[in-house]
């Protein structure tokens, strides 16, 4: 196949994937042939999501190509997010990225809300930047810090340019694309205490540094809003490298008055038709240890799923 015919090929897949009704062989094409390619054959472009917002994007990276080919990342914690956030609410979104949800929180806060996006990668705090430019929000505070539990300074290990997000201080032994240091603080240490006092939702996504951002966070919880919800990305095998516990960090929120629920999440290309094509978004009340990567949220509503 000549590779004009494979890019116009591509170019048609991907209309069909974000744009035709129902999702009849979608995540066939998405998953054997448009995300192969697009990561191998990247494409950059500028492009607009199911939000709105637009977004200029470099295929080769994971984020960047879902936006592109799906025009979401996780759409359920999209769409959780979406139902959380009102005009005049605050975000804080630790290991913000290239500003995914920052950029989707600031559309839903309005002038009168506030977001604060931190991203320790100071390429990506860079692209954050450009991002919340790009979209005219100007409500969003980039801060281009690490979080820790303690005053300290972290190296970063980016294994491969395939999944920029996977930035992490957690120990590896492979070749590494690229490293850096920066400073790290505790998450109250970053904030303003009106960005504490008015925070609905903070996001929490550290790629296994989880436990040293909740410990952190722990001496404000009860100076959170009472409808205040977080969300952890939690990385058990990740944290043990560090030497922390997925159950010491539920046992923190636990504590200090907070439910935890499941919010669903699948980075296979093959799920997000379907994801897409349903309701996502909606926190079941989780039951048991944490035992795989899983995104918990954190709310001190008692039920058995979030409303």
């Amino acid at each position: 196949m000549s590779s004009t015919v494979a890019e116009a090929l591509v170019t048609l897949g991907r209309r069909y994937v974000r744009d035709a009704p129902g999702s009849f062989g979608k995540a066939l094409v998405a998953a054997r042939f448009l995300n192969p390619h697009l990561r191998d054959h990247p494409r950059r472009r500028v492009v607009e999501t199911r939000f709105g917002a637009r977004f200029a994007v470099d295929t080769q990276d994971l984020i960047q190509r879902y936006l592109y080919l799906f025009g979401v990342w996780e759409p359920h914690m999209t769409g959780w997010i979406q139902r959380r956030l009102k005009p005049g609410d605050g975000f804080i979104d630790v290991g913000a990225n290239i500003g995914v949800f920052s950029v989707l929180a600031s559309r839903l806060v309005g002038d009168q809300g506030r977001v604060v996006a931190i991203e320790a990668s100071p390429a990506f705090h860079r692209r954050l930047v450009q991002q919340a430019r790009l979209n005219g929000c100007r409500n969003i505070r980039a801060v281009n810090a690490a979080v820790s539990d303690a005053p300290t300074t972290l190296t970063f290990v980016l294994a491969s340019s395939r999944n920029m997000g996977a930035n992490s201080i957690v120990p590896y032994d492979g070749p590494a694309e690229s490293t850096f240091e920066i400073d790290a603080l505790p998450l109250p240490e970053l904030l303003d205490p009106e960005e504490i006092a008015n925070a609905r939702v903070i996001k929490i996504d550290v790629e296994g540094a989880e436990g040293g951002v909740v410990r952190g966070l722990a001496p404000v919880l009860d100076k959170l809003r009472p409808d205040a919800e977080i969300t952890v990305e939690v990385t058990p095998e990740r944290m043990a490298r560090l030497g922390d516990r997925a159950e010491d960090l539920m046992r923190i929120m636990s504590d200090a008055g907070f439910h935890a629920y499941r919010l669903a999440n699948d980075y296979a290309a093959e799920s997000y038709p379907r994801a897409l094509s349903g309701t996502p978004g909606v926190a079941v009340r989780l039951r048991g240890p944490v035992v795989e990567e899983t995104d918990v949220v954190f709310s001190r509503v008692d039920a058995e799923t979030l409303p």
